[in-house]
């Protein structure tokens, strides 16, 4: 078979302007709540597209923490590529893909550090390996060999045991939303697609065509 002939017909569901929320973040929440009680794997993990000084897009897959009014949390390195795209431009992009829902939510905003004392109290949370990794790895910088980030792993337990500090360099990000859309598949590829605007007078809710 040919990949062109790859495709799937949608059809478990619609969205209408009338079912959704009038707040994007309580959306969100309904939805992640049945992605949750649907056994969607991994339903936490979300692709997050940064873009460097130099206009140059960069996406990974990483894990929401919390979200709130507030917006849409997730921890990591600050001095990955992803913090260095952060530092010289504070915008960015979150896309869930429920595939067993079918059901995408994507989210564009402002990205900002959350707080020393809100990063402290995750990390603190983690399991123990999570914690010393953090100290181990220079995320997305180069190494020779697997054998050499195992000795960095074993240097960070020896220094700091089964209580190992926060590093610097190490917390949390939120990304402040300004878009939000719901996109549920149908059939033919005549997808519904409602989509949420901020505004200085609160969200406008709207339909866009597939």
């Amino acid at each position: 078979m040919s990949i062109a002939d790859l495709r799937k017909d949608y059809q478990q569901a619609s969205l209408d302007e009338t079912d959704v929320a009038a707040d994007p973040v309580e959306q969100f929440g309904k939805w992640f709540q049945q992605a949750l009680q649907a056994d969607v794997a991994e339903a936490n993990a979300m692709s997050l597209s940064t873009v460097n000084a130099a206009g140059r897009p960069s996406s990974r897959i990483v894990l929401i923490k919390d979200f709130d009014q507030r917006g849409f949390c997730w921890f990591t390195n600050y001095d990955s590529a992803k913090g260095h795209d952060l530092a010289q431009n504070p915008f960015g992009a979150l896309l869930f893909f429920w595939t067993a829902l079918e059901r995408q939510v994507r989210i564009e905003g402002r990205i900002e550090k959350i707080s020393a004392e809100e990063s402290d109290q995750y990390f603190h949370s983690r399991p123990l390996g999570s914690r010393q990794g953090a100290h181990a790895s220079h995320q997305s910088q180069p190494i020779a060999s697997r054998a050499i980030l195992e000795q960095q792993l074993a240097q960070a337990v020896a220094q700091f045991g089964d209580q190992p500090p926060r590093p610097a360099h190490w917390g949390g990000y939120r990304l402040v939303p300004e878009r939000l859309e719901f996109w549920q598949g149908r059939s033919s590829r005549l997808h519904d697609r409602i989509v949420y605007l901020k505004t200085a007078a609160g969200w406008q809710i709207q339909r866009l065509q597939p």
